[in-house]
């Protein structure tokens, strides 16, 4: 009786184990971080974060949302397949003078089911000499 307890427990922690490999996305990016550096007041504040799908399955990114109405993030429409690469575009309001330091949120199905990125510089007033 014991032994048959025992075969039983057995096969279901094996079940469960190989239910927990399942194929699932991962999101690798590039980079976390952007530097707009030094940029001029009223500038393209437009910057891309690119990632790509080193998981086995479609990535699908749920959400993204930045830290101030003054960054504006958009993420990819549909499904990543595995292997392929996408972006997320933020557009920071360069009218706003002053250092940058902000965090964009993604939110996905990858293993890492929420990643931050951050975007950092500073908007100067008048000419910058790049």
């Amino acid at each position: 009786m014991m032994k048959k307890i025992v075969l039983v427990l057995f096969v279901g922690l094996l079940a469960i184990s190989l239910n927990a490999q399942e194929k699932s996305a991962k999101i690798e990016f590039k980079s976390d971080t952007v530097d707009y550096g030094d940029i001029e007041k009223g500038s393209d504040g437009l910057r891309v974060f690119q990632f790509t799908n080193t998981g086995q399955a479609p990535l699908i990114i749920s959400k993204v949302n930045s830290s101030c109405g003054c960054t504006i993030p958009k993420s990819p429409e549909g499904p990543i397949l595995p292997g392929k690469t996408g972006e997320i575009q933020v557009r920071y309001d360069t009218n706003r003078v002053g250092p940058i330091r902000k965090a964009i949120t993604v939110i996905s199905n990858a293993d890492t089911p929420t990643v931050v990125l951050k975007i950092k510089g500073d908007v100067k007033e008048g000419t910058v000499v790049q």
